[in-house]
This record gives structure tokens, sequence and C-alpha cells, in this order.
């Protein structure tokens, strides 16, 4: 068996009824003759939607017959255990041109009670935004499933909810049961459990080019919904030049922020995860002992868990994410 390398793969594209033209013109991710494009997904092991390799002999492989074949090589031992052969990640670029729905993700265990797969953690990092753009995390005032009913019944839902103006580089965590939404002019990377799993709570009274409005998930919400008010949402962090910065750490994975101006070992030989680096600025040459591989802004690589060492090299100042199960 050939040995594993470090995995690029095709994205699969959404065009979305609030999606823009930035993967292109910001990222340089060219998606055909869509309309527009509100989501690349970059690695997914979502069924129906999976990405298939395109570097190297595994080229055309979908990602989770590589996990059937590789197993603990590619994913780890205990990630395998875990999850089998679904890859327990999905990495989207997102352009909101317009508002995105207000929605809410289930947790594992109410996904698992719908049988509808796993629930819907997930994180974003900013990497774009105009200079009024806004999102929406959790409420701003405490809050229960009465109170949030009769703003919903009102159409007043605005009123209880968190707006949060955002700028590059912003983080945010959005654990399954929060409420949230993307507003315009804001381009982010999303590191997300797999699972596809939407509940519409509002969707801004939006008719579709058909004329119809988007179905809502009203009852279905209610129960994911965490009710909970915090005093912050956004998640702090302060970049170190040269080393990994810890940004985001959930039970689902854990992100950090490299920032590069000149070559960083990698040591991954306690790790027992696959790696994924998601590059966010500048260029940069990926080593390990075998080889080597270039990456350019907006592109995404997996590192199988067999690789305990690599070198990045970085050409300029260079940001990425990394991302692995804990």
């Amino acid at each position: 068996m050939n040995q594993l390398y470090p995995l690029k793969f095709t994205p699969v594209f959404k065009d979305k009824i609030w999606g823009g033209q930035k993967i292109k013109t910001s990222l340089g991710i060219d998606y055909g003759n869509l309309p527009n494009c509100g989501e690349a997904w970059m690695v997914s092991g979502v069924e129906g939607n999976p990405t298939l390799v395109s570097n190297g002999f595994l080229a055309g492989n979908e990602l989770n017959e590589l996990v059937e074949i590789y197993m603990g090589d590619l994913v780890g031992d205990k990630v395998y255990d875990e999850y089998g052969i679904e890859f327990p990640l999905l990495i989207k670029f997102i352009d909101a041109n317009d508002w995105l729905s207000i929605q809410v993700h289930p947790d594992d265990e109410l996904a698992a009670k719908r049988k509808i797969g796993r629930g819907k953690t997930e994180m974003w990092y900013i990497l774009e935004a105009d200079e009024e753009a806004q999102l929406i995390a959790g409420f701003n005032q405490k809050m229960n499933k009465e109170k949030y009913l009769n703003h919903l019944e009102d159409k007043t839902l605005k009123e209880i909810l968190n707006f949060e103006p955002v700028k590059k580089g912003d983080v945010f965590y959005i654990p399954s049961g929060r409420v949230h939404a993307l507003g315009p002019g804001i381009l982010l990377t999303e590191i997300q459990q797999t699972s596809d799993t939407t509940y519409r709570i509002y969707d801004w009274d939006r008719i579709d080019a058909a004329g119809l409005q988007r179905e809502l998930h009203t009852e279905e919400a209610l129960d994911a919904i965490d009710f909970e008010f915090h005093k912050k949402y956004r998640t702090d962090y302060t970049p170190v030049i040269n080393k990994t910065v810890p940004v985001v750490k959930s039970p689902y994975f854990v992100t950090g922020l490299i920032t590069l101006k000149n070559p960083l070992k990698k040591d991954y030989e306690e790790l027992d995860s696959f790696v994924i680096y998601i590059l966010l600025e500048g260029s940069l040459t990926v080593k390990w002992e075998h080889g080597e591989i270039q990456m350019k802004k907006g592109e995404t690589v997996v590192i199988p868990n067999a690789l305990d060492t690599l070198e990045l090299i970085p050409t300029g100042l260079v940001k990425l994410l990394e991302v692995y199960i804990p």
C-alpha cells in the first residue's frame, strides 16, 4: 500500500439565496457556472456531498472511502473507534451577501433521538467583513421558552437577539443549541461537526425564485434551543508570531491559529487524530519525510494521523488554522 500524504480535495459548491461572489474574488476558488456561491465545502464526509481527493495517487477517492481503507492511519485510532468510517468534521467557506436565516442546530442527544445522525457544534473565523457587518449569536437578555415564543409570534424576535459587529480575525464559537445568523458582507471559514441539520427559526419573510417562502422549523427548533443568556459570545485570543495559539477547544474539535514568518517544525507524535490546515493568508510549503506540497490562500489540506512530523515553510507572512479532534 502506498504511503499516505497530505490530502487536498475538490470542493462541493452550494449556491444560496443569500450567497455572493467572494469565494471566487477573494479566495480564488472557481465555482464554475453557479450564479453565486454561498458555501464551498472544502472537506466533507456528509452523505450525498462527499469531497473527492484532488492530488496524488488517491485522486478521485471519496473522503469516507479513504477512512474505511486507512482507518486509524488516516484519522487516528481513537477517532476511528468513535466515528467509524464517517469523517467527523466538515470544513466550509461561507460568503454571506445577505442575512442568512436565524437558525439553531440540535445537539448529539437530540439528533440521536430524532435519528438524524449527529448534532452540530461549529465555530466561525471571520476572513473579511464589510464596515457595517454584523451577525447574531445568542440572546441579549435572560430568556425562557414562553418569552421566546411570544416574540416569535409577534415578529419581534430581533429585539431579544444579540447582534455583534464583526471584523476580520474575529472568532465565534457556536455550540449546538445557540441561536445564530450571519449578516451581509461577511466571508468566513466554518469548522463544524459532520451534520447538515439546520432548524430555520425565521427567514426575514424572504421569497425565493419560485415566489415561495422557505420552510421554517418552529417546533423542531424549540427542543433544540439553549435559552441560556451569556454576557459574552465572542472568543478572545492573541496571535503570536511563529507559534500555535489555542483559539477554540471543544469536545468535537480543537482549533489553533498559526502565524508564521519563519519555518516551523510540527510534531504530532502524541496526537491520535488527523490534522486539518486551512490557509487564511499567504502561501506555504508543507514538507514531510517523503515530499512536500504547496498551499495558497483558500486551500485546505488534511494531514493523515500517520504523518508525525512536518515542517511549515512560509512565503512572507502566513496565517493558517490548525484543527484536530481532541
